[in-house]
């Protein structure tokens, strides 16, 4: 089968690789398209701490079910279609015990500390699929991945119908965010220094943008909250000045969640912590957002389609995944078809 392969940071090819036998537990599935996610990105440069090499990368994956055991929670049968949960847990530690898997001490995601699966076929625990509609497109398919990242931010910060949500950063999992925030009858704000990105959230229905760079944040969000600020600030960038600028925007009783992954540590004013007595919360990955993320896009209250750059081979995908390293701008997703 083939198989997207990352030897060692700058080294990818698509070869040839033995079709996996299924252990017990175990799906077979035949893979029919991957997302490519900064985070294959960032193995691909070698700045991913977490990635050990060499390794097939994905975890945004979609696919047929080939074989599953019968007794499989989720009832789920050959020739159904289906979406990974790429965050493998131990399921004994506490975290696990509270059904916080995400942040499970041994967790293990896909592509990263194990074989990935932008592949031709691939096999993953049975319990841990996500049935899709059987009339779900396999080119928008693998954004229901990303969604729940969005989602489990959203979800970590209690967001509610009319609140504002300060969104820092236009990119993907931002402007997903953004676009749930409006299924979600809220009003997102979108914080970025790149001006098209701006404008394409604008295009998405976000009414209010902020140039960071070039206009003064807090002012802004004050504007557009009659002076309140933000009841919800998200913060997807992982740049440490805008993790800092977080808590100037937030309301007084308002609360944070913390997305994106500084490089370093973020030293932050506890002082107005105190006073605003702002809820800060970090939000890693995803845990049983599944089955929102895929209705939200079954609906077409999330139409992620919108975002999708482009769909390439399997052929072309190392070429493409260089040329994004090169070339952020140009993209915003790109999914594999297999």
């Amino acid at each position: 089968m083939r198989a997207i392969y990352l030897e060692e940071p700058w080294k990818i090819s698509c070869i040839d690789n033995e079709k996996p036998e299924p252990k017990e537990g175990q799906a077979l599935i035949k893979v029919r398209a991957a997302g490519i996610c900064g985070s294959d990105i960032g193995a691909y440069r070698g700045t991913n701490p977490l990635v050990s090499y060499p390794r097939i990368i994905g975890h945004e994956v979609v696919g047929e079910v080939i074989s599953i055991p019968e007794d499989n929670m989720k009832g789920i049968k050959a020739g159904d279609h289906v979406i990974v949960d790429p965050y493998l847990f131990c399921g004994q530690c506490y975290p696990c015990s509270i059904g916080r898997t995400n942040c499970c001490t041994d967790l293990k995601v896909l592509g990263v500390h194990v074989e990935g699966g932008m592949s031709d076929y691939m096999v993953h625990p049975a319990d841990m699929l996500w049935k899709l509609p059987e009339d779900m497109p396999w080119d928008i398919a693998p954004m229901a991945e990303p969604l729940t990242i969005a989602l489990h931010g959203i979800h970590r910060g209690g967001l509610k119908k009319g609140e504002h949500v300060a969104i820092i950063g236009a990119g993907p999992i931002g402007l997903l965010a953004a676009m749930s925030a409006l299924a979600y009858e809220a009003v997102p704000i979108v914080i970025d220094v790149v001006a098209e990105r701006l404008t394409f959230a604008k295009e998405l229905g976000v009414k209010y943008t902020i140039h960071s760079a070039e206009e003064n944040l807090t002012e802004k969000i004050s504007e557009y909250t009659n002076g309140r600020l933000a009841e919800l600030v998200m913060e997807c960038s992982g740049a440490n000045p805008a993790v800092r600028s977080s808590l100037d925007i937030t309301a007084n009783a308002g609360r944070i969640t913390l997305t994106g992954w500084p490089k370093k540590e973020t030293p932050l004013p506890t002082d107005m912590i105190t006073r605003k007595e702002i809820d800060i919360r970090g939000a890693r990955t995803s845990a049983n957002e599944f089955e929102e993320a895929i209705e939200l896009i079954h609906s077409g209250r999330v139409d992620v389609r919108k975002i999708l750059t482009k769909t390439v081979t399997m052929e072309e995908t190392p070429a493409v995944i260089a040329d994004i390293e090169q070339n952020s701008g140009n993209y915003m997703k790109v999914n594999v078809i297999l």
